[in-house]
């Protein structure tokens, strides 16, 4: 089986792709960079999976047409500014974007991404937005630039469409499929208004394979289902999530199709209740886990990097009778404000985890789960057969210091399992919520 490979080169690892990223104050007295663009070489098939708030930000809309079309020659992102709750205005500014960005790049505007993050409810400065997509098309850089020169703009751009994160989230990994290199480069951006079925986040999929867009679309959803849709920090489901993959070809690939991979596309259990990883051909398989990884390592280091978080906390749930009451459990823990609040204390109150498995609605034994709180420091059995068993809080307090804390809860009940991601919740995330807006 290929083997998948983490490479550098940030969203500018895969071939055909070209970024540049620049300040344009969208929010008033802005000194960070806040505008991105993206441009693919070749058309490229694109497909996505968006928020499931009934609330949708315009260039949700926007971008999910452009996806019902199925070719995208090019991204603009801005920061500061959401575009949510900007009625007809706000679709208009999308428009104004996208012709902005068809007229200085030579595409289509039917094939432009728009993407926003911010604050909801104001406009978006266009004048300034127009004017910067000019200039930065002028300034796009590519792995032709070299690979140096790419790299650095990579970085710079997954730094531009950070909100509140605290540090950049980008990957790369290239793999074989049928003895062709194919290469995938991401970023994405998020930190709060983070919960199951995404978060406030903007993801990033550039790649350089051939692929039928059917195939890619089911696949995309069923891996979000168990990454991204995995991931909470807050509790609120954002107006803004989208996650998008491009893929332009230009690896040289034949096109892959269900055929193929060695699959139906009624394989694909978009839901993400089945494992997949099993399936098909080599050829699936080392995809299905290029893009699993990506997704994966972006997923978590937005929990790991969740407003004012001091530490990851994943949640495990093992032995479960099947997948969708372990990831009902799973997702109950993560999602728990006083566990979370145990975990930034590094508080051995496990009656906690316990509870918040008793009111996710799922069925279970209680009388024959296990808890297991674990770090690099080691595990302590917390919750034995359903009871409190004796343990030392000395400990208890030593596992629970390092930044990464997993709880294991075993139901001895089956085979199934799922993982979960969240983290503490800390007085510092009611300060940079309180006054979000300034």
């Amino acid at each position: 089986m290929s083997e998948i490979k983490e490479i550098e080169g940030g969203i500018l690892a895969a071939e055909g792709y070209c970024a540049a990223s620049m300040c344009v104050g969208v929010k008033p007295n802005a000194t960070k960079r806040d505008l991105t663009m993206i441009k693919s070489e070749m058309p490229a098939t694109v497909v996505g999976v968006f928020t499931r708030n009934k609330v949708k930000a315009a260039p949700v809309k926007w971008d999910m047409e452009v996806v019902a079309h199925g070719l995208a020659s090019a991204v603009v992102v801005n920061t500061g500014i959401a575009n949510a709750a900007t009625g007809k205005q706000g679709l208009e500014n999308c428009k104004i974007e996208a012709e902005a960005v068809a007229e200085a790049l030579g595409v289509s505007e039917k094939e432009v991404l728009v993407g926003s993050t911010g604050v909801i409810g104001p406009q978006l400065p266009m004048d300034k937005i127009t004017g910067g997509i000019k200039e930065l098309a002028g300034k796009l850089v590519s792995a032709k630039d070299g690979a140096d020169v790419a790299k650095a703009e990579a970085h710079e751009a997954a730094l531009a469409i950070m909100t509140t994160d605290t540090q950049p989230k980008e990957i790369a990994v290239s793999f074989e499929i049928n003895g062709v290199t194919c290469k995938i480069g991401a970023m994405c951006k998020g930190s709060g208004m983070i919960h199951p079925n995404m978060g406030t986040m903007l993801g990033y999929l550039l790649s350089d394979l051939s692929i039928d867009h059917e195939l890619a679309q089911k696949l995309l959803r069923a891996v979000v289902e168990r990454t991204f849709n995995m991931v909470s920090v807050d509790g609120d489901t954002s107006t803004n999530d989208t996650v998008l993959w491009l893929c332009n070809g230009l690896s040289g690939n034949e096109k892959i199709t269900a055929a193929t991979l060695g699959i139906s596309l009624d394989d694909i259990d978009e839901s993400g209740d089945t494992d997949m990883s099993t399936l098909g051909n080599e050829a699936y398989r080392t995809l299905y886990r290029a893009l699993y990884t990506v997704c994966l390592y972006l997923a978590k280091n937005i929990a790991k990097d969740g407003e004012g978080a001091t530490r990851l906390f994943t949640a495990k749930v093992i032995g479960a009778p099947d997948y969708e009451t372990a990831k009902t459990l799973a997702k109950s823990v993560i999602t728990s404000s006083l566990t979370k609040a145990a975990i930034y204390g590094r508080d051995a109150n496990c009656g906690r985890i316990f509870c918040a498995m008793g009111y996710s609605g799922a069925e279970f034994d209680p009388d024959k789960v296990d808890i297991t709180m674990s770090s690099k420091e080691g595990s302590i059995t917390m919750i034995e057969q359903g009871m409190l068993p004796e343990f030392s809080e000395e400990e208890a307090l030593k596992i629970l210091t390092p930044d990464e804390i997993t709880a294991v809860c075993d139901l001895h009940a089956g085979s199934f399992e799922a993982e979960a991601w969240g983290c503490d919740l800390t007085h510092e995330y009611v300060t940079i919520n309180a006054d979000y807006r300034s």
